[in-house]
């Protein structure tokens, strides 16, 4: 608004400046009576100079408010392919009229992240082949040793525990009683098997990710609570990409088991436009991302492993409809055989 103001007295000030030059010209130095029609002729009561004045005004207003318009316009554009910029496929359409250097400004800012998302996803992956290398090994034999005790020891302990307690409700002794007290063992079967699934390694061991996933999937179908349908489809994936959509689908799912109290999962891994998609839906309860703080950790591990190889992802909860964890994954379109490192996009 301020500048609205600005602008539309500095035209009329301009205006009026060119009228009183051209009134100059015709007329010479101002004179009492060469002059005089400016307020003796008069038009509806109004003065000519009032009128002339008048009009300058609203010519001003109308000019301002179309320099506003248009500024605002070409404002609203900017700001649109800016929130554009970080998608893998972000291109200027070829009919939209913005500015020469606003579309080279942008076109440059586009190439620019881009570089430095294939630059992010060599890094990653370069790391990630690294700690295969140095470390992995010993990370995942301590976790599967955990895991394995864990199952063996607790998680069985837990079972027997719940098969005792739903006996006896259906015995009728204090039913309501053992009734609260089989939820609490069956969510720490829950628990049990979210830390479970935490505890698998991260390497896929010659696996494609859509073959680790499903291995995961027919595991978890015989443990868990609720139907887990999936379609996996196979794609050409860098290593890091590999390693980082399997932790973010595990940590999808361990939430699920976690908060959710879901009856349905669904896991798509798909190829579609050129991005692999992955995504995990369930009908749980849902929460409000900005309110609930529960699932913050686990939400910000899969937003920071998402970033780390450079794609973009989304999470969308309902509260009582369920919640949407989607990765998009840039593919590969160019593989080189001697390049074993080739970035996506």
């Amino acid at each position: 608004m301020i500048a609205f103001i600005s602008r539309l007295f500095t035209l009329f000030f301009l205006l009026v400046g060119a009228a009183f030059g051209l009134l100059f010209l015709v007329w010479g130095q101002p004179d009492e009576k060469v002059w005089q029609p400016l307020w003796q002729q008069t038009y509806d009561t109004i003065p000519l100079g009032g009128v002339i004045v008048i009009s300058l005004f609203v010519l001003s207003l109308g000019i301002a408010g179309w320099i506003s318009a248009t500024a605002r316009t070409r404002e609203a554009q900017a700001t649109r392919f800016v929130k554009l910029l970080t998608e893998p496929d972000f291109v200027i359409p070829k009919k939209q009229a913005l500015p020469k250097p606003l579309k080279k400004a942008l076109t440059q800012t586009s190439e620019l992240i881009d570089t430095q998302r294939k630059s992010l996803q060599r890094l990653s992956n370069e790391r990630a082949e690294a700690n295969d290398k140095v470390i992995q090994e010993r990370i995942i034999a301590e976790r599967q040793r955990l895991a394995r005790e864990l199952h063996d020891s607790v998680s069985q302990q837990l079972f027997a525990a719940s098969m005792l307690l739903s006996a006896l409700t259906e015995s009728n002794e204090n039913p309501e009683g053992l009734k609260q007290v089989e939820k609490v063992v069956q969510q720490a079967q829950l628990e049990m098997r979210a830390l479970l699934l935490h505890l698998r390694p991260v390497a896929l061991h010659n696996k494609t990710l859509a073959q680790g996933l499903e291995e995961l999937i027919i595991e978890l179908q015989q443990k868990v609570y609720f139907h887990i349908e999936y379609q996996l489809e196979e794609m050409s994936l860098t290593k890091a990409e590999e390693d980082h959509l399997f932790r973010i689908a595990q940590e999808a799912l361990s939430n699920t088991l976690r908060h959710a109290k879901a009856s349905e999962v669904e896991l798509l891994l798909v190829a579609r436009d050129g991005l692999g998609i992955l995504r995990i839906q369930d009908n749980g309860l849902g929460f409000n991302i900005e309110a609930d703080k529960s699932t913050s950790y686990g939400l910000q591990n899969i937003a920071e492993r998402a970033v780390e190889i450079g794609c973009t992802y989304k999470i969308v909860s309902v509260p009582d409809e369920g919640t949407i964890v989607e990765v998009k994954v840039p593919l590969q379109k160019e593989v080189e055989l001697d390049d074993t490192s080739t970035d996506c996009g």
